[in-house]
């Protein structure tokens, strides 16, 4: 059974292990997985991720935090309670997902959270024109794609995805790319990490933030952050204690200005569980500021609140 939610109005600082004012690059609000993973779920074959997970990825994560909330339960307060609780200041959210929680975020707690899109390259020129609209409306400060989650998939290297990268660029906003092999049990190729050599040649303007781990490319990752000035990694959906090894020495040596912390709660991983792992992580100290905080304000234009 997943566990359950601590009171929103629990803020015990013993639970804050930083005073950094976090942003976490990935947040999401508690709602129906059949909902959630309904266009990941349209891909999958077999029987135990189509009848039996609760998310499609669940062989990987375990004690994934409670997704029905009781009815007085409002899922903006949780969450805001959640990151008061471990020192989160500001999460990215998708207006994509569980929208009218994202939205009454987005309008009461214009401080705490700041928006991103996650656009379906399927979708054509529509999709442009739905990014746009919901720029203008609500600023978003970030563009998502998930390569392996559309139907049919999408290479990060395919016609489809360029005009979003143009529009990302003419936007002056950064798009989180998932790269790596994909945790649901679907084809991963159209996430190989040398794609992402060919969308830097063509879009050097392009500010690009590999998403989900790069694994098992993680070094030809970093090969491609060294040579590229606007790529980026971000650390979402990997419990502390897995963060590849190639990316923590990264990290502490030539890549400190280049990994974004991002979390995976409540989707996959509790705040409780990422912040008491990351406590042990082996970073030098001039590198956490930059890695839970520094980083992530200059790539989502947030600067102004360091």
């Amino acid at each position: 059974m997943a566990p359950t939610f601590p009171p929103p109005a629990t803020t015990d600082r013993s639970l804050r292990p930083f005073d950094i004012g976090v942003i976490d690059t990935m947040v999401g609000f508690p709602q129906d997985p059949a909902a959630l993973y309904r266009q990941i779920r349209a891909s999958l074959r077999d029987k135990e991720s189509r009848d039996e997970f609760v998310m499609p990825a669940a062989y990987m994560f375990h004690d994934v935090p409670a997704s029905h909330l009781a009815d007085d339960v409002d899922p903006v307060a949780l969450v805001l309670g959640e990151m008061d609780r471990h020192g989160v200041e500001i999460a990215l959210i998708s207006l994509s997902a569980n929208t009218e929680a994202a939205e009454r975020a987005l309008t009461e707690h214009p401080g705490r959270f700041v928006g991103s899109w996650s656009c379906d390259p399927n979708r054509g020129m529509e999709g442009i024109r739905t990014l746009v609209r919901v720029h203008e409306k609500w600023g978003v400060r970030a563009v998502s794609l998930f390569p392996h989650g559309v139907l049919p998939q999408v290479a990060i290297d395919a016609p489809q995805m360029y005009p979003i990268y143009a529009k990302c660029v003419e936007l002056g906003i950064p798009v989180f790319v998932t790269v790596g092999i994909a945790g649901p049990r679907v084809p991963s190729m159209v996430q190989h990490v040398e794609l992402v050599d060919r969308v830097m040649y063509d879009f050097p303007e392009l500010v690009f933030v590999m998403r989900h781990g790069a694994e098992p490319w993680t070094d030809l990752a970093v090969k491609l952050m060294i040579k590229w000035p606007n790529l980026y990694y971000s650390t979402s959906a990997f419990s502390p204690r897995y963060y590849p090894a190639d990316i923590i020495d990264y990290a502490n040596t030539r890549g400190a200005d280049r990994i974004l912390y991002g979390g995976y709660f409540p989707m996959g991983l509790s705040l409780d569980r990422i912040m008491t792992e990351l406590a042990q992580l082996p970073l030098k100290e001039d590198v956490w500021p930059k890695f839970l905080r520094e980083n992530a304000a200059r790539v989502l234009g947030l600067a102004e609140k360091n």
